[in-house]
């Protein structure tokens, strides 16, 4: 199931119920999904997008929705963020990663938006 099918799923089965947030995020990342996967692919040097764990590929989407789209979260705190998901959801290697190639998308975030 598509993410904004299996979100309307969520949404009206409303237990739980959905935070607004998370609507916001799932709505933006496949909003902007095709400039989000260009930067990932571009920047994780060594790694295509299929090649990355599928955690690490969801946390890293978000994050990159987030530093480029939400201006009301710090960018600090979306890596800071991302990087503890990483940590408790993913492989031993992923959190450096995350970190690393978040880091890099943050230092060309004027680019990336333009």
């Amino acid at each position: 199931m598509e993410p904004i099918g299996l979100l309307a799923t969520r949404i009206q089965d409303g237990e739980p119920p959905v935070p607004e947030y998370a609507v916001t995020l799932v709505e933006g990342v496949v909003a902007h999904q095709v400039q989000i996967d260009e930067a990932l692919a571009t920047y994780a040097h060594g790694w295509t997008l299929d090649r990355m764990p599928s955690v690490d590929r969801g946390i890293l989407r978000i994050a990159t929705w987030e530093l480029l789209h939400a201006e009301d979260v710090p960018d600090d705190v979306v890596i800071s963020e991302a990087v503890t998901l990483a940590s408790e959801l993913s492989t031993d290697e992923s959190p450096a990663f995350v970190n690393g190639l978040l880091a890099r998308i943050r230092s060309l975030k004027a680019t990336l938006q333009a």
